[in-house]
């Protein structure tokens, strides 16, 4: 059979899923993706809001994701990417402090001279020096403690730590805050950091890649909910979805691990089995549209302990308000575990959960400012990465010999972006035969792991 003969079943309408269509049409596959959600998109999906869009969950652009331009160029788009200079700030004892370069650390009152001095020494080494692989057995917390100092762990470092990770705080490997580190570092210049907001949302570049698939004939199919995968002699032959049966020569799970083992239990039970140890961390964004800005800095870290959210990412001092109808818009931004009541909690009770802290870090916030509140959750938005998680994390040839697994476990020590799954989607898609050299390799250390 030619490659231009062969069907190849995606299961996963993420961009993981649609950059992985895109370069499988580019090779010549018959491509169809299914989705079990009514949208395409997963984690990208926007709303409206001031005459624009924008997404359920903040995101950002690194100046050095040269697989995202990439993809961006090739659907003629690029033009859409702007970067903005960008200002961080941390709130601890009650007090906001920029945290933007060294004069703003050593203006930090709750750490004494030799922690700051400590602070800088010990990110630094970590970002550049680390190596990711000889640091998994290494809990963050433990090397913060012992390198950055206990201060300065319990005045940074733990409460960021505690608000994502949550009961696996302390687990956390070196190896992801190394992934983490090397991301923020490399996106400065000069000491100053510049992130990028693709204009109109990624709905733009959601509606490029559907025209653009469905230009290369890719069936794109939402509601199809994978319910059964039909084998024989060890391979793949159909997938029954919500939608009816699909026939296939190859299939590529782009989906969470929990759903790739719900699929696998009845074929490969301890395979399976391994699949659904690996836990997914959920998060929560209050979205507010205001008269006014809170602050004039685009990311706060919340240190101080108590509060229900970790992050303040006021969206419009990245992107102008202008571009809003003069909107400002805050996310507010929680991670939670499987088994917290948040998974579950009816929005009224987490919006007043919310907003209610909200008014010691805005003291003169007034109800009368606030347009709209929006809620939105998902409970996969990030992988718990603990020790040691590369042993984890599964190979994407799977042990029935036409199926394959890309997903969120493969970003790992990275942090999840949307560069760093359109690298995940090109890595994949090179183990499968269909490679595509035209697509750059960045700094990204995803699709390390997994891809042999």
């Amino acid at each position: 059979m030619s490659d231009s003969q062969k069907k190849l079943l995606i299961l996963g309408g993420g961009i993981t899923g649609l950059a992985a269509a895109y370069l499988a049409a580019r090779a010549g596959r018959q491509v169809t993706v299914l989705e079990g959600s009514p949208q395409l998109g997963g984690l990208l999906q926007s709303f409206p809001v001031g005459g624009n869009r924008l997404e359920y969950f903040y995101h950002h652009h690194f100046t050095h994701d040269v697989e995202f331009r990439w993809l961006l160029r090739e659907l003629g788009i690029e033009d859409r990417l702007e970067f903005y200079h960008t200002t961080m700030g941390v709130f601890r004892d009650g007090h906001i402090y920029p945290f933007n370069g060294v004069g703003d650390v050593f203006r930090f009152k709750p750490l004494s001279f030799l922690d700051k001095i400590r602070f800088g020494l010990s990110s630094l080494y970590l970002a550049r020096a680390v190596d990711w692989r000889k640091s998994e057995d290494v809990p963050a917390m433990e090397w913060f403690q012992r390198h950055a100092g206990k201060t300065t762990t319990a005045a940074l470092w733990e409460p960021m730590l505690k608000i994502k990770f949550g009961p696996y705080a302390e687990q956390v490997p070196l190896a992801w805050m190394v992934g983490r580190m090397r991301q923020r570092l490399n996106s400065r210049r000069a000491g100053e950091e510049k992130l990028g907001y693709l204009r109109g949302s990624l709905k733009v570049l959601l509606d490029a890649l559907d025209a653009e698939l469905r230009q290369r004939n890719v069936k794109l199919i939402a509601n199809a909910r994978a319910e059964r995968l039909v084998t024989r002699d060890g391979r793949v032959e159909q997938v029954e979805t919500t939608q009816g049966r699909f026939a296939a020569d190859e299939v590529l799970l782009t989906v969470p691990t929990p759903v790739a083992a719900r699929l696998l239990q009845p074929h490969l039970p301890d395979y399976a089995a391994g699949l659904a140890e690996i836990e997914y961390f959920g998060a929560l964004c209050t979205v507010l549209e205001l008269s006014r800005a809170l602050s004039p800095i685009y990311w706060l870290n919340v240190a101080d302990p108590g509060y229900p959210f970790g992050g303040v990412i006021e969206h419009t001092n990245l992107v102008p308000p202008s571009e809003y109808q003069g909107r400002h818009i805050v996310y507010l931004s929680r991670y939670f575990a499987a088994n917290d009541t948040l998974a579950t909690a009816p929005e009224a009770q987490i919006l007043e959960t919310m907003l209610a802290p909200l008014k010691k870090i805005a003291p003169d916030l007034s109800e009368d400012a606030v347009h709209r509140v929006q809620l939105f959750r998902t409970l996969t938005a990030a992988v718990v990465c603990n020790r040691n998680f590369s042993k984890r994390v599964p190979q994407c040839r799977t042990p029935l010999k036409n199926l394959f697994l890309a997903n969120m476990t493969h970003i790992y020590p990275d942090e999840r972006s949307c560069n760093n799954s359109i690298r995940v989607a090109a890595e994949v898609c090179r183990v499968m035969g269909l490679d595509n050299p035209t697509v750059p390799k960045g700094t990204s250390l995803s699709g390390l792991i997994g891809m042999d």
